[in-house]
């Protein structure tokens, strides 16, 4: 007696969709008034989006290399001060889009440190900054940015208006 049966090959399982990658959104911590600005939009862009907002402050180096006892005892007071600015902020970005955002503290250049985060991760998919509503001009970042380091920036920037209303960045989000 021969088997007439023909083993069928088992069909491999279907493949999930590959995830979308989550689009992080990146907002420089300053004691600017705009920065509210920035981080309202982030978190509005990033709700509305399915993203998240990631928080970064950069505590500039010191000039007092003389004095490192000094210049230490400074460092740390500024990093205790910027981590306490980074978890108000935290619970402002919680409040706005329900998720907690990554959170950066650095040390170096402003600018230099930006960049630097972004090359490292690879999550991060939009800067947002808010120009300044001085007549000075739109801050040292955008200028930057928007100048010499554009070429070095591979990632989209997004350039907030400073002075809009919450109202106003509700609307256009």
């Amino acid at each position: 007696m021969t088997d007439t049966t023909q083993s069928a090959t088992p069909e491999p399982p279907a493949q999930p969709p590959a995830a979308k990658p989550v689009r992080i959104f990146l907002v420089v911590v300053d004691d600017s008034p705009e920065l509210k600005v920035a981080l309202r939009y982030a978190c509005l862009r990033a709700r509305k989006s399915g993203g998240k907002v990631a928080l970064l402050t950069v505590l500039e180096k010191g000039e007092m290399q003389h004095w490192l006892a000094v210049e230490n005892l400074i460092r740390e007071e500024q990093r205790a001060e910027a981590e306490q600015m980074l978890q108000k902020l935290a619970r402002e970005v919680n409040q706005l889009t329900g998720t907690l955002p990554a959170l950066y503290v650095r040390e170096g250049n402003r600018t230099e440190e930006v960049l630097a985060l972004i090359g490292e991760e690879p999550s991060i998919s939009i800067l947002v900054l808010a120009a300044g509503t001085d007549p000075e001009g739109p801050g040292p970042l955008i200028s930057y940015y928007t100048g010499r380091g554009l070429g070095r920036l591979h990632i989209p920037l997004t350039i907030v208006p400073g002075g809009l209303s919450n109202e106003e960045l509700d609307a256009i989000t």
